[in-house]
């Protein structure tokens, strides 16, 4: 009698099917960042890298995610507790932060000439948001080019406006601050003009203002819609992504302008004893600057309530995609806005510009928005409970927005965290940096999640 034929290969196949299989793209760039952060946090609470002794661990820890995330709310002001190593570290911090640490690491290698796999390319692509992963490498190339292109530009202006006052020092903070911007990062130097206090004495200052607020926009558009103006006027033809982009960021930038002079215009805490000129370059530095820069010109504390939830909204909304800012996204919140006006219009999609909107876009949109909310305000309300009674509602939700979006922006909430709530603030920052949905993602997803189910239609009335 014959014995059954046995696959030699069916043991093997199956073993490998039950192996489990290798991180995800989102979950390599969350612990890129985890290892970024644990680093800088070694490194910042060396005695070397503050000015009065060893920095406490928690207080370090939060220096070091708040410049990875690129954020910028501190516990210590910069100039005045870090030494120049310590500025150092905090400035490598915010360009590693800024770019990813996969986005650089891939461009060395590729400057080195390594050879890169098809997994390092999925990395690669999810890090600068690229459409497919063939074309990852070029992207890279544009993403690091236009980085050093406009960090060098902005270096360059402002030397002639800080070497003067300075020094020496001057090319220092030239470089610091012109890095800082372009990162939307809000960590600055100016901590010898008084603790904490930004740009308040450039409030007078048309140049330096317009040099910060170019390299926040520079770094807020996001790289491929700088790729496209650039080729513009060869293809005489922008992307619906980048038209998004470009209008709404417009509209958000000039409405939040009008908005926070109107509201803020009479204020003598504030604005209200500049002149004409100085409201309208404040007003319109203090709106590009709160899409997640995190640097100011007034006293924001000072600013009234309803200036405080304008700008927190403002600081929800955020930046470009595949830029170096945070917050949910201008295209989310578009595509959630123009989503509403489809359906009040009796729409069963939302369409944009004559263009049909995939439903699996407004989802994630949805979802964005939602989850950063729920971090945002519930960790307003954790706060809100756990400081002084100084702290008032509308505070604690400005501050936390600020966390979210990556914006740094301060009205004097976070000095005051204890250290429950300072743990608090650095998920939150963590959160905005990487996205809500990829965080989610990265801690929740399956590796069969996303394949297709056939399930029975469910009807539910709603409305």
């Amino acid at each position: 009698m014959k014995k059954p034929f046995k696959n030699p290969f069916r043991h093997h196949r199956a073993k490998n099917r039950n192996k489990p299989r290798g991180y995800s793209p989102t979950q390599i760039i969350c612990v890129s960042f985890v290892i970024v952060i644990a680093l800088g946090t070694l490194l910042l609470s060396l005695p070397i890298a503050s000015r009065y002794g060893r920095m406490r661990v928690i207080d370090a820890m939060f220096t070091a995610t708040s410049a990875t995330c690129v954020t910028g709310l501190v516990v210590r002001d910069t100039w005045t507790q870090f030494t120049a190593f310590g500025q150092a570290v905090i400035l490598v911090l915010i360009q590693v932060g800024g770019l990813g640490l996969v986005t650089l690491t891939s461009f060395f290698a590729l400057a080195m000439r390594r050879r890169m796999g098809f997994r390092d390319l999925r990395v690669l692509g999810e890090s600068v948001s690229a459409d497919g992963y063939a074309q990852a490498k070029d992207v890279l190339r544009i993403v690091v080019g236009l980085a050093a292109l406009f960090e060098g530009i902005g270096i360059l202006l402002l030397l002639f406006a800080f070497v003067p006052q300075f020094g020496p020092e001057g090319i220092w903070v030239s470089v610091f601050t012109a890095i800082s911007a372009f990162c939307n990062a809000g960590f600055d130097l100016f901590g010898q003009f008084g603790a904490y206090s930004s740009l308040v004495p450039y409030v007078h200052n048309y140049y330096v203002q317009a040099v910060v607020m170019f390299m926040i926009i520079a770094g807020g558009l996001g790289f491929m819609v700088w790729v496209e103006l650039i080729q513009y006027p060869k293809k005489r033809k922008l992307s619906l992504h980048a038209r998004v982009v470009l209008i709404f960021s417009v509209l958000l930038w000039v409405g939040g302008a009008a908005l926070i002079g109107l509201m803020e215009w009479n204020n003598p805490a504030s604005m209200g004893g500049l002149s004409v000129s100085d409201k309208i370059m404040a007003s319109l530095f203090q709106s590009v600057s709160t899409r997640t820069a995190g640097m100011n010109t007034i006293d924001l504390a000072a600013c009234g309530p309803i200036t405080k939830l304008l700008m927190s909204v403002l600081q929800f909304i955020g930046a470009a995609p595949g830029s170096t800012g945070g917050g949910v996204k201008v295209t989310t919140f578009a595509v959630l806005f123009l989503t509403i006006r489809s359906v009040a219009q009796g729409r069963d999609d939302c369409v944009i510009a004559d263009h049909h909107i995939e439903s699996k876009t407004v989802y994630r949109a949805l979802t964005i928005i939602v989850i950063g909310a729920l971090a945002a305000f519930g960790s307003a309300v954790v706060v809100y409970y756990n400081t002084s009674d100084a702290v008032s509602v509308i505070d604690a939700i400005f501050e936390s927005c600020s966390a979210f979006g990556t914006v740094g922006l301060s009205v004097g909430v976070t000095a005051r965290l204890k250290d429950g709530a300072k743990l608090l603030y650095m998920a939150v920052m963590f959160m905005g940096r990487v996205g809500p949905v990829s965080l989610a993602m990265s801690l929740t997803a399956k590796p069969d999640d996303n394949k297709r189910k056939i399930m029975p239609v469910g009807h539910i009335n709603v409305g």
